[in-house]
Formats: structure tokens, sequence, C-alpha cells
């Protein structure tokens, strides 16, 4: 399976009207860098790559706009045709935030929200074959680094959080062909993984109850949690669950950033094996 076939999880963006109070807490606390693309910066909408520590090529973007109020942190999801996905998921209850946009010549995104709420994006590349194949061959073999040698600070799984399991989950199989299933390392706790067509998975489904919160978040990957979160609220966030810990050992936290932004932290088990030795890969 390639990295961007659709219905991958392959980007995350914060959209932003301070872009530089982004920077001012994300870069201290995950050690991102940060690089403009020259090309976006037109009429108050700025965009800017992100990079985790050490790595040349980008996992997101801040996407800046002073004439806009919002505040939101999304998962970007593949799409072969950005437009007519819209029309086939408002027909499953979505809702169009932000309709089919053509950004350049080779790219196009549209927001959306689910049943509960959440938003995330809808991503399509439309170079050549020959480019896109060399582009989707290229993000691969990114990935494939980054899941044999994890690199602290970067986005390495996403989380859907939900107060009604049963619809969330009918939703993202019905939307994207999805796979959720328990993950029996959680100790019991109502947690899926998901998996978007890999045969390891690349996010997971945690079920709140009716009285929990609903959310689909980014998680990146750090050395330590509890150190990571107590940095968070140094810098303005405020730590909304944990950090707590599977038997497994791996050790996990949420957050809410300073703009109101939720966002997950996670450690894996010490023990942990990697795709040098094994099939299993951390991947977004």
């Amino acid at each position: 399976m390639s990295f961007m076939d659709p219905g991958n999880v392959v980007w995350f963006e914060i959209s932003t009207a301070d872009g530089q109070a982004a920077k001012d807490f994300y870069g201290p606390l995950l050690g991102w860098s940060f690089a403009v693309d020259p090309d976006s910066s037109v009429g108050g909408v700025t965009y800017t790559r992100i990079m985790a520590p050490g790595m040349p090529y980008p996992m997101g973007a801040v996407y800046e706009n002073s004439r806009s109020p919002e505040e939101t942190i999304n998962a970007s999801i593949v799409s072969s045709d950005v437009a007519a996905d819209q029309d086939r998921l408002e027909k499953l209850g979505a809702t169009v935030v932000v309709p089919a946009t053509q950004v350049s010549d080779v790219t196009a995104f549209g927001r959306m929200a689910d049943l509960r709420g959440n938003v995330f994006s809808l991503f399509q590349n439309d170079q050549t074959p020959e480019r896109l194949k060399d582009f989707a061959e290229q993000g691969q073999a990114q990935m494939q680094e980054m899941a044999a040698k994890p690199v602290p600070g970067s986005f390495a799984w996403f989380e859907i959080g939900t107060t009604d399991a049963e619809s969330t989950e009918d939703f993202y199989r019905r939307a994207f062909g999805w796979r959720i299933e328990q993950d029996k390392s959680a100790g019991g706790k109502p947690y899926s993984n998901i998996f978007t067509g890999n045969p390891w998975p690349s996010g997971g489904l945690y079920d709140h109850g009716a009285d929990g919160v609903d959310y689909l978040m980014p998680a990146f990957l750090v050395l330590d949690v509890p150190a990571t979160a107590e940095r968070a609220q140094q810098l303005g966030a405020t730590v909304e669950f944990g950090p707590d810990a599977n038997p497994d050992g791996l050790v996990y936290a949420r957050i809410i950033d300073p703009r109101g932004n939720r966002f997950g932290l996670f450690s894996a088990p010490v023990d942990a094996p990697t795709p040098a030795s094994t099939d299993e890969q951390v991947t977004a």
C-alpha cells in the first residue's frame, strides 16, 4: 500500500490567527522547526511547514490567516477527489466546513466535521502519475525511516475520542474503509486500534462514554510524557487528561494548548520492537 493512498492520515494542520503564538508554544515544547512556504503568503494568509527535530521534510503546517478567528488543529486524510468525497461524506452525516479549494495547480483541500463535530481535512494531490509515484515512494521511505528510528516530537499517531462509539466507528468505516479493532494491550480500557489500510495501526479510538468528550487529534511522540506535559503547562497549556499508562508501559496524556486546541503526547514502551525487527510500525 502506498503512503499516499486515499484514506491514509498523512499530515496535520494548525489553523490560527496568530502563527507566531503557535510557533512559540510548539517549538520549545516539541523541538519543531518551521519554514514558510514562499508561495503561500498572499492576502494575509501564511502557510508554514513544520519539521520534527532533525527531519528535513515536513510533517504538518501552521495555516495562519490574520483575518480569521478560526483556531483548530486537525488531521489531514488523503483523498482522490476532495469535492466528490465531500458530497459522499455529507450523505453519511458529515458537515462541510471549508468547501473543496484548489490552492495550486497540484493541490486541493477541504475541511469537514464528522457526526460529533470533529474537524478533519481532506487532501488531494493532482500531480502527474509519474510525479505522484515519485512523491509517494519518497513519502513512504521517509515514514519508514521515522518508524524505524522514532524521532521525539514527530506526528506519529492520531486519536478519535467519542461519546458514541457505535456511530463514530460506523462513520469512519464507511467514510474511509478504516478497520477498527480492540486494542488488547490497553489493559481493559475501551480503546481500539485504527488501521487505515496498512497491516499496522496508525491511530486509535477511545470510547469515553456518554459523559466523556469528543475529539479528533494528532498525537506526538516524546521521550518523557510527564516532563513534557509539565513543560506544556509552563508554556500556558492545560493537561486535560493524564499522564496515564498501559500495562505494556506506553504512557500518554491529552493536552489543550494555549489557543484551545487539543493534542496528544505519548511515549512508546521501552522494550517495544521496531520495524527493523518486526512488521509492526508506528506511523501517521
